[in-house]
């Protein structure tokens, strides 16, 4: 059975979708980014990068959210297209892989978590995210999903972080982007998104941001003892 490393944060949120689209068994095992639990060795063990999420699959570790979505579609034969729009579905994945989800959380981060409020740092993330979704705005306009007209592991990947869309750049914020809107919420309608919403709600992660979940998500802010 699959073992998913998990905490309610988007990049996790991708892979509970698909896992919840393609019905298949998993082991939720809980990790609390608040607290550093993602520092321990064990999980460095499974990703030495020391960030959600990460799967086990039969002594097989795959850890970056857009990694373990390809593997699964790879492995299941499931939401991975055709083979004509290969090349389509690939580069949108790396799109959110190194364009939307990075910018994004640095959007997020620069505009709610920074210890100072930094004009040019938050206008530059928040820009890059805008841009982000014009381009994916652009490419829905006469279709339906992002790797033509068929959902596929770059919708979901997409759908981790427009998800957070009110937290990136604001409330309403897909207003002015009505194909993404519309993308949006087609992908929200589906029922494993309702399922995929409740994966971990039982679970009591911290919530807090203080100091020590400063320190836990960003490290690198702080210098070694």
């Amino acid at each position: 059975m699959i073992k998913f490393y998990f905490h309610h944060t988007p990049n996790p949120m991708k892979v509970a979708l698909f896992l919840e689209e393609a019905a298949l068994p998993y082991q939720l095992v809980p990790i609390d980014v608040f607290r550093g639990e993602q520092h321990n060795p064990a999980f460095r063990a499974i990703n030495p990068n020391g960030k959600m999420p990460a799967i086990e699959d039969d002594g097989v570790r795959v850890f970056d959210s857009n990694a373990i979505l390809l593997y699964l579609g790879d492995k299941t034969g499931q939401f991975i297209g055709q083979t004509a729009n290969r090349g389509e579905l690939l580069s949108w994945l790396m799109f959110v892989a190194t364009g939307l989800g990075p910018y994004s959380g640095q959007a997020v981060h620069f505009t709610h978590y920074a210890p100072e409020k930094l004009p040019y740092a938050i206008n530059r993330y928040q820009r890059e995210a805008q841009r982000h979704y014009q381009v994916l705005d652009q490419q829905l306009n006469n279709q339906d999903y992002l790797a033509g007209n068929e959902y596929t592991i770059a919708d979901i990947a997409a759908w981790g972080w427009i998800d957070r869309a009110p937290g990136v750049l604001g409330d309403n914020a897909l207003e002015v982007y009505p194909n993404l809107k519309r993308w949006y919420e087609r992908v929200n309608s589906r029922p494993a998104v309702s399922r995929a919403r409740q994966v971990g709600k039982e679970l009591i992660f911290k919530t807090e941001m203080d100091e020590e979940a400063l320190r836990a998500m960003f490290p690198q802010n702080y210098a070694v003892a």
